[in-house]
This record gives structure tokens, C-alpha cells and sequence, in this order.
């Protein structure tokens, strides 16, 4: 019996409806949103936790390179758990964890004072917990580009499809400005501990929302084609994997292994290194932003001033996800990234040439060094997903995500170790930050490119 007969079609394998596409991006962009708030949040208020906690400049860096390693350990282990469980369980753990996270920073003041340097490691293994809520953008990826893949016209990619993208990932701004904005309301009338218990409370909400999720059509068909073989129904499922343009799994994928062999190998290493290279300076200008504005040897720009140089300029770089997603669908995605990244450089630099404490100055060319830097991640995650087979795409996308926090990881250790030796912070983000995103701008030249107007590969 024919598998594209009504009655032999799963109740999993029914089309998406304009309404589940609708409701897949609103619940996906709120997941991103609250996830980003969560891992902004710590970077932001992190001048202040050091302070509280009478760290030095050096051993605030040095902890959240800590907290970075282990950011990087669950983002790794994602990936597979993705590809073998779904994409929608993926989304939920991953706000879930987030949440969680928040919550529990809110106690490590209180175990910093009762244990000590023991209080300082629960932090640690608290912030790395956050990891979920970071991996949620490649889990993200994955499951709107299968879904758009096979939501267009007679089984056609739809159309515009990295634009549409390109708003549901301009969450991380719209996470960023949230994180700023809550920071100044909230720590005149409480505490940083306030900032994070605040922060869990969207984050639930949507983790529960994420319950209405379908799972995506390219997931839901490999499980089917899978069943349909171990049942020796083995030309329905050849037929079933031809039409939702998947590979003719007869069991159940290694995606690890396949991820570092055949057509996964070129992209995962290029993409992710390109990745790790630029996620460097997003330690440097993004997460670190508020010291690096605030510090003497920086901008010095007052505190109370960064927070609101942070709010202009993540709105900034709200338009950048929207430029970069509507030039990816006309140029593609690899050479966007590439010409966003060598720009973001320049503008930093600028900023970084200019002299010290000019407002006006620094809000002009921060913003648009994170409107280059933030902004092609639009095109970034879903040029992921155009290039890696469904069987791979989560554990590839997880693993470049993950390298992303290994780059954070190199640049905490860098500009950690430039600090201490006495080396101002205007020296250090300019050679720790503009130079590797310079570098990687170039290196993504090097990965597969990708037609914009064509389903992802399987």
C-alpha cells in the first residue's frame, strides 16, 4: 500500500499548517529570547557578582572561563540526545535547563559565603547548567529549517525562509536588551540575585509552551522509515525517505561518527572553526562588554552608562539578524557571514582607536561592531542546517555550537592572562577580539557554499 494514501500517513507525518508554522516560530523565538536572557544576564552583572564576591579583574575572567569550559561540555553532549530523541524534547530540556540555571545563581552568593572556595565550584557547575539554555540556538536551527524546509509550496522550501529565520534569531538581541533593561530596573531595588530569579520565571513559562511544539516533518519521517524497515516493509520505506527528501535509514544512525566522516567532515570542520574563531570576540565584545566599557584601562565609560550603551546597541544588532537573514536569501548565507564578520572587525577597532570616555564615540561603533558580529548568526545556524544530512544535523550543529564556548574558552584564557601581565583592556580586545573575528570571517570562506533556494542536504 502506498504511503502517500490518507489513511497510511502517521498522524506525525501530516503536513505543517500555516498555523503550526506560526506557532513553531513564536514558540522557538520566545525559547531563544529567554534562553539568551539567561546567558547575557551573567556576563552583564558579572563586574557586580566579582565585586560582591571580592574578586580581582583577573579572577573574574579566570572564573567564567571555568564556567565557559563547562558550558561547553553540555553543549557538546546535546547534539546526539537531539538527533536521537527529537528536536522538540530538545527545545524543551533546553529552556528547562535554562530556567534552572537561572534560579540556582540566584543561591551562589549565599554558598559563597557558607563554603567558601567550594562556594565559587558550585558556581561553576551552576553556570555550566546554562549550556542548555546556549545549545537551545543549534537545537533551534535544526528544527526550523526542517520546518520551513517542508513547509512551501508542493513540498518547496518557503520562500524567504532565512529572513523568517533571521527574526526568530534576533531573539539573542531582543535577550540581550531584556537582560540590560531588567539589570538597571531591577538592581536599584534588590540585587543581582534578584536580576536571575526574575530571569527564570519567562523561561518556564515557555519551556511549557514548548509542549504545543510538533516534532519537525524530516525527524518525524527518518523514525517511520526506520519502523517501516525493522517491520520488512522495506519499499514503503524507500518511498516514504524519497518524499520527504531524507537518506533510506534502515536502522538507527551513530550521528557522532558520521558527523567527522564523508559530506559532514568539510563543513563541520570549517564552519567550525570559523565558529570557535569569532566566538572569541563574543567573549570580548559581547559577553564581556560591560567590563571592557567600564574598565579604566577601556572605555571607562560609567556603569550605569554601559548598561544603556548595551540597550542601544542590542537593538542595533536586532536589525542586524534582519539584515543579514534577508542578504543571505539573496547572495547566501557563507558569503554574508564572511562579509559581516571582516566589518564587525573594522568597526571595533575603530571604536577601540578612538580616545577614552566619548559616549557618543563608543555607542556609534560598538553598535555597529555587534551589528556585524551578532548579526550573521542569522545566516550562520542556518547555513548549519543547509549543510549536514538530517541523520547529523543536530550532533553537527551541536558540536559548532559547542566549539563556539571552546573559542570562549581560548579567549577567557587569553585575555585573563593579558590582564595579569599588566596589559591594558583596550590592548587586549583589540588583539584577543578583533583579530580572531577578522580570522574567522575569512575561514567560513573556506566550507561548502550553499544555494539559498534549495531544501537542506540529506
Amino acid at each position: 500500500m502506498s504511503l502517500t494514501s490518507t489513511d497510511a500517513t502517521p498522524a506525525s507525518l501530516k503536513p505543517f499548517t500555516p498555523r503550526d508554522v506560526k506557532i513553531a516560530s513564536w514558540i522557538c523565538f520566545f525559547a531563544w529570547t529567554v534562553a539568551v536572557y539567561d546567558f547575557v544576564l551573567f556576563g552583564n552583572v558579572l563586574p557586580v557578582i566579582a565585586a560582591d564576591l571580592g574578586l580581582s579583574e583577573s579572577q573574574s575572567t579566570g572564573l567564567n572561563t571555568w564556567i565557559t569550559v563547562g558550558t561547553a561540555l553540555v553543549a557538546f553532549g546535546i547534539g546526539p540526545v537531539v538527533d536521537r530523541f527529537g528536536r522538540r524534547k530538545g527545545i524543551i530540556i533546553a529552556v528547562a535547563g535554562a530556567a534552572v540555571a537561572s534560579l540556582l545563581t540566584a543561591t551562589a552568593g549565599i554558598l559563597v559565603g557558607l563554603l567558601g572556595g567550594l562556594g565559587l565550584v558550585a558556581l561553576v557547575l551552576i553556570r555550566s547548567l546554562a549550556g542548555l539554555g546556549y545549545a537551545e540556538q543549534a537545537i533551534n536551527a535544526v528544527y526550523l529549517n526542517e520546518v520551513y524546509a517542508s513547509a512551501g509550496t508542493n513540498g518547496a522550501p518557503m520562500r524567504r525562509r532565512g529572513f523568517i529565520y533571521s527574526l526568530v534569531q534576533s531573539g539573542w538581541p531582543v535577550g540581550a536588551v531584556l537582560a540590560a533593561t531588567s539589570t538597571a530596573l531591577l538592581m536599584p531595588i534588590g540585587s543581582w540575585e534578584l536580576c536571575f530569579i526574575v530571569a527564570a520565571i519567562p523561561a518556564l513559562i515557555v519551556a511549557f509552551a514548548a509542549r504545543w511544539l510538533r516534532e519537525s516533518p524530516q525527524f518525524s519521517a527518518r523514525v517511520e522509515v526506520i519502523k517501516l524497515h525493522q517491520r520488512g516493509e522495506h519499499a514503503a520505506a524507500a518511498e516514504l525517505a524519497e518524499k520527504h527528501n531524507i537518506s533510506d535509514h534502515h536502522a538507527e544512525s551513530a550521528p557522532l561518527r558520521e558527523a567527522f566522516s564523508g559530506k559532514s567532515l568539510r563543513p563541520l570542520l570549517t564552519i567550525g572553526a570559523a565558529f570557535l574563531l569569532n566566538w572569541i570576540g563574543v567573549l570580548v565584545f559581547s559577553i564581556l562588554g560591560t567590563s571592557l566599557l567600564s574598565a579604566e584601562s577601556g572605555r571607562n565609560i560609567p556603569f550605569n552608562n554601559t548598561l544603556l550603551i548595551l540597550v542601544i546597541s542590542n537593538g542595533t544588532s536586532f536589525l542586524g539578524y534582519l539584515f543579514h537573514g534577508w542578504l543571505g536569501d539573496r547572495i547566501g548565507r557563507r558569503n554574508t557571514i564572511a562579509i559581516g564578520w571582516v566589518l564587525s572587525a573594522i568597526s571595533f577597532a575603530i571604536m577601540l582607536w578612538m580616545p577614552s570616555g566619548s559616549f557618543g564615540t563608543v555607542v556609534t561603533f560598538y553598535s555597529l561592531g555587534l551589528f556585524f558580529l551578532i548579526g550573521p548568526f542569522s545566516a550562520l545556524l542556518f547555513f548549519n542546517g543547509e549543510s549536514f544530512p538530517s541523520s547529523t544535523r543536530a550532533t553537527a550543529g551541536s558540536i559548532i555550537n559547542a566549539l563556539g564556548q571552546v573559542g570562549a574558552i581560548i579567549g577567557g584564557l587569553f585575555v585573563t592572562a593579558s590582564l595579569a601581565g599588566g596589559n591594558t583592556w583596550n590592548t587586549t580586545a583589540l588583539w584577543v577580539g578583533c583579530l580572531p573575528i577578522l580570522l574567522g570571517g575569512l575561514m567560513i570562506l573556506a566550507a561548502p557554499n550553499k544555494r539559498p533556494d534549495t531544501a537542506p542536504v540529506d
